[in-house]
């Protein structure tokens, strides 16, 4: 009896001390947290679920006030003056851990300080970003999947990931630490699954297959909904910031607009003086559509003049690159527009809106540094800039405002 009693009041003893001073998190974890700026709420397994039930009114105004404000960085045009962009060279993003040959993504995470690069090496590693040391978070491998592109989905919770040579892809949920193979998609017959977009309300996912079909999938099932069909081949796609419709870029220059609710083409048009479409990107505010071709040349684009004419004539026909443009994006306030060429090394220029005029000053640098540019990336806030080369790295660009 007395020794029962004893081990009773140590049991109780443990319980208590267990309470009052809880073994302290993981250094990754708390790492992690650090960078999320706390316990993200799709981390939070208690506080999920109440979470969810005011998602859509708390994220429409965050949104809202990513827009509208950008800290101490870009805020409107009158901070950012055409000419001279005032830009700092961080360390690279990955530093901690640079890809091993080509970087095929990189991208900072929807509402974290956090930036994910993926690769040829079979690599997903996220890192915080704080500008001086960015340090590595995680990585996971996918054995004998080298990487095509990764994205994030648009609550953050997950990362997408196609490979160079498969038919499948990988979804990685952060929530629980599990990577889950997407073997087939029923209904999908191609012979790869490579390039594809997801919309910004989170529920599609868009894959471009073959001879010009695509593949509109639901986000939360990864389940086929319906195929549209492009006159040509498809070579890019990009949603608008509503999710409401798609622009299609074709191979013979074509750009067909499609109502995702739907699923029909609303209208169709020609990109002017394109003999090969390659890339094309619809701005954060919908007022701009970029359009890149195998000759180098950007034509950016009203969307009201996309939608009505079938040879609509471009605001600004961009003409700094030499080789095919194969990668266009704005950052979130659509006050610079980026374009670059992955076939020449340091093709990348960075175009003022809404002047229409390329930044003189990038890229200079002393040595060469940028290479040749398989990505790129605006942080949410549009406070730093992130270039994916073939050399392995995610070079990372600080705006300076005096």
């Amino acid at each position: 009896m007395t020794m029962s009693c004893k081990c009773l009041m140590h049991r109780r003893k443990l319980f208590f001390l267990k309470k009052l001073f809880p073994c302290p998190p993981h250094p990754s974890l708390t790492r992690f947290q650090r960078a999320m700026g706390g316990v993200p709420a799709w981390a939070d397994l208690e506080n999920r679920k109440k979470s969810k039930r005011t998602a859509s009114d708390s994220d429409s105004d965050e949104d809202d006030n990513l827009l509208c404000r950008t800290g101490n960085f870009v805020s409107n045009s009158e901070s950012l003056p055409r000419g001279i962009l005032k830009i700092k060279t961080c360390l690279p993003a990955n530093q901690e851990r640079l890809a091993n040959g080509r970087l095929a993504t990189v991208q900072f995470h929807p509402s974290a300080q956090v930036v994910m690069t993926a690769g040829h090496d079979r690599s997903v590693s996220l890192f915080q970003v704080d500008g001086i040391r960015n340090p590595r978070i995680q990585s996971i491998y996918l054995e004998s999947f080298p990487i095509y592109k990764a994205c994030f989905s648009v609550d953050g919770e997950q990362v997408i990931a196609t490979g160079t040579h498969h038919k499948m892809f990988f979804v990685y949920d952060m929530m629980s630490g599990s990577i889950i193979p997407i073997q087939k998609v029923r209904g999908v017959e191609e012979r790869f699954l490579r390039d594809f977009e997801v919309s910004p309300d989170g529920s599609f996912m868009l894959l471009t297959g073959t001879s010009g079909y695509l593949h509109l999938l639901s986000m939360k099932t990864k389940e086929l909904i319906s195929t549209m069909k492009v006159n040509g081949r498809c070579t890019a796609s990009a949603f608008t910031p509503d999710s409401s419709k798609i622009y299609s870029y074709s191979k013979e220059g074509e750009v067909f607009i499609w109502d995702v609710r739907s699923r029909k083409c609303l209208h169709k048009f020609e990109d002017e003086g394109s003999l090969e479409g390659k890339c094309i990107a619809v701005s954060k505010n919908n007022q701009y559509v970029a359009c890149g071709s195998a000759s180098g040349v950007v034509n950016l684009y009203t969307t009201d003049v996309c939608l009505k004419e079938n040879r609509p004539k471009p605001v600004k026909a961009i003409m700094n690159l030499v080789t095919s443009a194969t990668c266009v994006t704005f950052n979130p306030t659509t006050e610079i527009l980026a374009v670059a060429s992955r076939e020449m090394d340091e093709a990348v220029k960075l175009v003022h809106i809404p002047s229409y005029t390329v930044f003189s000053n990038f890229p200079v640098f002393r040595r060469k540094q940028i290479y040749l540019t398989q990505s790129m990336d605006f942080s949410p806030r549009s406070g730093f800039f992130s270039v994916a080369n073939n050399k392995g790295k995610a070079l990372l660009f600080r705006y300076v405002l005096s």
